[in-house]
């Protein structure tokens, strides 16, 4: 699942290449809305909210999702697409080119004064304009005994982390990813973190937590099960982190919480 970071490029990309242009062509390959035709009306913008795309047209919005394999790609006029034509979903032509939206999770055309029916449910968004530090800590003390790395995965308390942030925050902070919220200490430390780590990546295409853009040595743990931690040398382990997600941590600098 991309993190909150790939969606704000995205939106920046997409926006960047048809806010204020009209629609040439239409298409929402899915059964759905297969009929749907918006040609001739005006992209006004896309804007990311945590994890998903919203792309406004007129009265409408078009709600998309990437999942774990989607893509939105920019193609030129008369260009080739850069993936099957099978695997496209939507399609949004102007003169100049076409955004082409391959695999996506979620196709969901809304009208825009209902976009609280896609987006409404999720936490403060860490990237958006309107963050809010303390509602997100406070949404994470709800759940005392939940595991820190679940509660900060779950988009309702907090959306646009994912699980390479998650797994980083927590290694900076020396926190276990089984340590319950009760046990994380400063909450309000966690999130300001987390809001730094993401902000400071936002506009990256190579995204780092150890300010090292070198391979092997953008990210202290994340992706390193079985390398020596980069600050002490002991073997990463990993471990399944609730719905089979995998959680990777650091057995000398992330201690264990107590049985």
């Amino acid at each position: 699942m991309p993190e909150g970071d790939t969606v704000y490029r995205a939106a920046t990309r997409l926006n960047r290449a048809l806010a204020g242009r009209e629609l040439t062509r239409f298409e929402l390959r899915v059964p759905k809305y297969a009929a749907l035709d918006l040609t001739g009306l005006t992209v006004d913008e896309v804007v990311p909210r945590g994890k998903h795309l919203l792309t406004r047209i007129g009265p409408h919005t078009l709600h998309t999702h990437l999942g774990m394999d989607g893509s939105w790609q920019l193609v030129t006029a008369g260009g080739k697409w850069p993936r099957p034509a099978y695997q496209a979903r939507a399609v949004l032509g102007t003169t100049v080119g076409s955004a082409v939206g391959f695999e996506l999770a979620v196709v969901e055309m809304l009208a825009s004064e209902d976009e609280a029916d896609a987006v409404g449910h999720l936490g403060p968004d860490l990237l958006g304009d309107d963050w809010d530090a303390q509602l997100a800590v406070a949404n994470l003390r709800r759940d005392p005994d939940a595991e820190l790395a679940g509660a900060l995965l779950e988009q309702r308390n907090l959306a646009g982390l994912g699980n390479v942030y998650v797994t980083e925050l927590l290694f900076l902070r020396g926190l276990h990813p089984h340590t319950p919220v009760s046990g994380a200490g400063d909450l309000d430390r966690l999130v300001e973190l987390g809001h730094k780590l993401i902000v400071a990546n936002r506009d990256r295409v190579e995204r780092t937590t150890t300010g090292d853009l070198r391979p092997g040595r953008r990210t202290y743990v994340y992706g390193r099960y079985g390398k020596p931690c980069l600050r002490c040398g002991t073997r990463i382990q990993r471990g399944v982190q609730g719905r089979e997600r995998v959680a990777a941590w650091c057995p000398s600098c992330q201690p264990a919480p107590p049985a």
